[in-house]
């Protein structure tokens, strides 16, 4: 007998609630960052660390390992250029 396994079969991981207070998830946190937030802007978004901070060091340091590190450039090739750019 053969099985053919089409895609994933292992479920998404569960979000962990980081800020208890203000019920925010670490995927929530890290969705943030990655769209270019710094933990400023997400806590005064989600409101994370703002009421008992107990939170704050775990939101921290998930903002800045989630924070897009390198510039993204759009390369194109020289031939495409010249094609694209009328004589």
């Amino acid at each position: 007998m053969r099985f053919i396994i089409i895609g994933s079969v292992l479920p998404e991981p569960l979000a962990t609630i980081v800020c208890v207070c203000h019920r925010v998830s670490d995927k929530t946190i890290a969705h943030c960052a990655r769209s270019g937030m710094g933990f400023d802007d997400t806590q005064l978004e989600l409101g994370e660390a703002t009421q008992c901070g107990q939170c704050e060091g775990c939101a921290r340091s998930l903002c800045s390992e989630c924070v897009p590190r390198n510039a993204v450039a759009h390369l194109q090739r020289q031939d495409q250029i010249e094609r694209t750019i009328p004589s």
